[in-house]
């Protein structure tokens, strides 16, 4: 797709001439003006922001600043590095601390068309439905944090449609082409083209985006190839939607089984895991062709930005670090080279042109003994992980942004996201220093300048003024950089009409759904059950959306058991809680309670009687131990609804599809089913095409499923594929790199290059 250029029907401003002028341009109908130039640049702007075209040898080039002369930021035809330096060296400490912010979740519109809306919802102080504003229009906050704190980077969460996401977009740009020095907005996104299990997918229709597996299920497939081909398309509709950055890929090694943000990762294989990481950036950040500007980067790429280092995956328990109870990360093993394989040999080190990715976020966790080097506090707060290894040891020069609230205070143990561990006690600014002094160069969900400002005023008077403007200089060369390689400075404006015809287009729909196909493992096939013949009477004890069983007319789904020949029990993983229960603390005990992968009650026996770390100024106590607790599954019915399928179906075979995020213990299921399929956040459709047998599974398990909560208990947070593993009523092993086809075990390439064994 051609983005940004003349449309039909618009009206010529500005012709060449014999003159030697290469340039003309064009007023579009979205309220942009665009030029093209022979041999040069295409660039955008917004007559009303008050910018100015300069002319020089030919060429047009936008006065950002207005100052009437040509910048060499300006100056498209001068190397990234030049641009970059040179407009930092041009910028206010307030000018810089606005570009050291990254916005809180903005919903576009802010509360509009959804319950929730994040990062302010009034438009000229009332609510977006009695406001009469556009969904495209910005919201009091938007306009507050990007002319007042100088923000611009701006994290964008759910847009009402594409067609809105590029229209806010422009209004963004328009707004702050006309402030300061020009500096346009870096949007950004969390990954958004996860499937949910209700869509539905018609090949040669389009939809809001395409749907893909989740990390886990892409993992599955073990084809890092896909995962680039996937980065590719995500990347094209990122930029469609005026999105410049990813933050992603969540590449932490997942060697806690219980961890509830393993399904974002690349499973437990530092191999596999280094290999998908490497494929996901090089997708999302290369050009080629005309849409390269230097060094791979181009109007097509998007900031990659992976996370978490030095690796989230050892949390203790697993418990979440989002939460005071989960904000230790734990070494055991003393494993440390696996966790930062995949993003040292990964994400430092691509394989195409643009060499290495373009930020890193460090996670919550205080990261404990870490390499001999103790630490006592959050990732972003270390010199030794920041300063001394990533950027020392490994030559990271890129930006750093630390994960969302890390500067807040954290008002109590159960509290979510406000994680200023291992500094609790001191002030929001004291926090913003510390964390530029260990090499950070960016706070994410903070849209105040305010303590930016503060820390800067620390740093004088501990080291100075020239050596403050040099350190505040070096973090605006950075987060410059990412805005000037993706070409935002020439033109970040969008045809609306063009955005909402690409981004979710049919080829790029058939692509993700064709992923989701390739993710689904089947790992139980008794006496092949699996594929469905045509005409099987199929009993769905959960019901699926009918709109998804008319497309498989050749099959008859039936009310009850009775009259079934199979059954298809969907089901998801165990849940069991985030590992602390307030409960519990009220009545006496420390609030630490066991995180199960099982549905039945699990009594944690084996859990460590002494916790590894521990520690918060609102405990009175360092251990945190479960040890001798019980929980059960919130979702207990799942296992009833399995055993109860079973026996009104008697001899009939019972197929379980489980939705899984994490590693489950199959003991209470895999006895009572004839045929298991694992789905990684895909569509029931795509699950459907499988057991019908339109399509052969041929994903493979990118984790363990451990044979019981004893092996979880006693496995090291730290290291990968030492748990005992779950052995069926076939003779199989649920280990890693496991599957079934239709001949049985997959015994190929894949498994050969990645097994464990």
């Amino acid at each position: 797709m051609k983005r940004n250029l003349i449309i039909a029907g618009a009206a010529l401003l500005a012709m060449a001439s014999c003159g030697g002028q290469k340039w003309q341009e064009t007023e579009t109908g979205y309220g942009i003006n665009i030029i093209t130039q022979k041999g040069g640049k295409t660039l955008g702007y917004s007559p009303a922001s008050g910018v100015q075209i300069l002319s020089d040898k030919g060429y047009a080039f936008k006065d950002l600043n207005r100052n009437g002369s040509l910048d060499k930021y300006e100056d498209w035809r001068l190397p990234v590095a030049v641009r970059a330096q040179d407009l930092a060296e041009q910028l206010s400490i307030e000018e810089i601390a606005g570009l050291m912010l990254y916005s809180a979740h903005q919903s576009i519109p802010a509360g509009g068309f959804s319950a929730r809306g994040f990062g302010g919802n009034t438009y000229g102080g009332k609510s977006f439905a009695e406001s009469g504003a556009k969904a495209s229009d910005l919201s009091d906050a938007q306009i507050k944090f990007l002319q007042e704190d100088n923000l611009r980077h701006v994290l964008v969460t759910r847009v009402e449609s594409p067609a809105v996401a590029a229209e806010w977009n422009n209004n963004v740009q328009a707004f702050v082409e006309g402030l300061g020095h020009g500096i346009p907005a870096n949007n950004s996104s969390d990954p958004r083209n996860s499937a949910s299990a209700t869509a539905e997918y018609d090949a040669g229709s389009g939809g809001q985006i395409s749907l893909w597996p989740s990390s886990l299920g892409m993992a599955a497939t073990f084809e890092p190839e896909l995962v680039e081909k996937f980065g590719h398309i995500a990347a094209q509709e990122y930029r469609a939607l005026g999105i410049a950055t990813c933050l992603s890929p969540q590449i932490d090694l997942a060697t806690e089984p219980r961890w509830s943000r393993f399904s974002g990762t690349f499973g437990e294989s530092p191999e596999l895991d280094t290999e998908m990481a490497r494929a996901y950036i090089d997708g999302f950040q290369t050009s080629y062709g005309a849409d390269e500007i230097e060094g791979g980067w181009g109007y097509k790429s998007v900031n990659a930005m992976m996370k978490h280092w030095p690796s989230g995956g050892p949390e203790e328990a697993g418990r979440d670090a989002h939460y005071n109870y989960g904000k230790y990360a734990v070494y055991p093993g003393a494993n440390y080279g696996d966790h930062i394989k995949a993003f040292v040999d990964g994400g430092l080190n691509l394989a195409k042109g643009t060499k290495m990715v373009a930020a890193v976020m460090p996670y919550y966790t205080i990261s404990t003994s870490f390499n001999d080097h103790r630490q006592t506090a959050g990732n972003s707060y270390s010199s030794y992980l920041i300063n001394e290894l990533l950027r020392g040891e490994y030559s990271f020069d890129g930006v750093v942004c630390t994960d969302w609230g890390v500067t807040s205070d954290n008002p109590a143990i159960e509290s979510f996201g406000t994680t200023c561990w291992g500094k609790e006690t001191e002030t929001v600014a004291q926090r913003h220093f510390d964390i530029i002094e260990a090499g950070v160069d960016q706070f994410g969900g903070n849209n105040d300048k305010g303590p930016v400002i503060e820390a800067y005023n620390m740093w004088v008077e501990k080291y100075g003024k020239e050596s403050a403007d040099k350190r505040f200089q070096e973090s605006a060369r950075r987060l410059l950089t990412n805005i000037f390689r993706t070409g935002l400075f020439e033109n970040p404006y969008l045809d609306p009409s063009e955005s909402s015809d690409f981004v979710g287009n049919p080829e790029f729909m058939a692509e993700g759904y064709n992923a989701q196909l390739k993710s689904i493992v089947m790992i139980k096939n008794h006496e092949k059950a699996l594929p469905l013949k045509e005409q099987t009477k199929i009993y769905l004890p959960k019901k699926i959306d009918s709109k998804i069983l008319d497309r498989f007319s050749d099959y008859i789904f039936v009310d009850d058991a009775k009259d079934a020949d199979a059954a298809l029990v969907f089901i998801s993983e165990p849940s069991t809680g985030p590992g602390y229960d307030v409960n519990d603390r009220n009545k006496g005990g420390n609030g630490y309670v066991p995180i199960s992968l099982q549905y039945s009650e699990y009594k944690a026996e084996y859990a460590r009687e002494v916790s590894l770390a521990g520690g918060d100024p609102k405990e009175s106590f360092t251990n945190r131990t479960y040890k001798g607790k019980t929980t059960k599954a919130s979702n207990y019915s799942e296992l009833e609804l399995i055993i109860n399928t079973k026996k009104a179906m008697g001899d009939k075979p019972v197929i379980a599809v489980v939705s899984m995020g994490r590693p489950m213990v199959m003991a209470e299921v895999e006895p009572y089913v004839d045929a298991i399929v694992v789905a990684f956040s895909v569509q029931n459709q795509a699950v459907l095409d499988v057991v019908t047998g339109a399509y052969e599974p041929s994903g493979l398990l990118p984790m363990q499923l451990p044979r019981d909560m004893k092996t979880v208990e006693l496995q090291k947070e730290d290291v990968p594929f030492d748990m005992d593993c779950y052995v069926d009523s076939d003779g199989n092993t649920y280990d890693f790199a496991y599957g079934l086809n239709w001949s049985g075990i997959i015994k190929d390439a894949r498994v050969e290059k990645y097994s464990n064994k």
